[in-house]
């Protein structure tokens, strides 16, 4: 529901919208399992890495495969990605976003690339990675795992925070702000929270005790 707006919060130079939509105090593991559904049913986020020379840098990117609060993701050796990578800054954020409801999530975190030979690229190739590499009929570059362009990119997450859309989703979000516009209130149709780096290694240390 809208929430009125009140005189301390522009006296302290807030941003209402945050402050009223702000819900960190829920329990770690609800924190983490509202995160994990929203990205494991996108699959898909912006990954952004610093250029020399340009600046931020995004391109679309399907996630492989998500463990706990880390992502690992199988690309090809010669994009311009992995020189960022393994350049100045292994930084990098995922950005993802349900245009259907408005929720997202941005993730920070370090990039570590692997060498080709990661068993875990077996685990995780399917043939429909074969179609972005292509074959090139000379029994090395094959668009299979054993392929020398196939490596990993594993993110491991240090900052989390996402927004999460009430019960009543996108239609809920423009009835709330309908309303709010009306009777000079703040809209408040979710939940905005974060995971920080001491809950993030609380989270992976969970996750790797249950799935030992």
């Amino acid at each position: 529901m809208p929430e009125a707006l009140t005189k301390s919060e522009v006296q302290k130079g807030q941003d209402p919208s945050s402050v009223k939509q702000w819900d960190n105090d829920v329990p770690l593991e609800k924190k983490f399992e509202d995160f994990a559904a929203i990205v494991d049913k996108l699959g898909v986020c912006m990954l952004g890495t610093a250029r020399d020379g340009v600046g931020p840098v995004c391109r679309s990117m399907a996630v492989a495969k998500r463990t706990g609060p880390d992502f690992l993701f199988l690309s090809n050796a010669d994009s311009h990605k992995f020189e960022e990578l393994e350049g100045k800054s292994s930084i990098v954020s995922l950005s993802f976003q349900n245009n259907s409801n408005t929720d997202w999530v941005s993730v920070t975190g370090e990039a570590v690339t692997t060498s080709n030979d990661d068993p875990r690229i077996k685990e995780i190739h399917s043939n429909m990675v074969s179609a972005w590499f292509g074959n090139l009929g000379d029994g090395v570059h094959t668009g299979g795992p054993e392929d020398p362009r196939m490596k990993l990119i594993e993110i491991k997450a240090t900052f989390i925070s996402y927004w999460r859309t009430g019960a009543l989703g996108g239609a809920g979000l423009a009835m709330e702000a309908v309303a709010a516009a009306a009777t000079g209130t703040v809209a408040t149709p979710g939940s905005l929270r974060q995971l920080t780096s001491e809950e993030i290694a609380e989270a992976r240390s969970k996750y790797s005790s249950m799935s030992s």
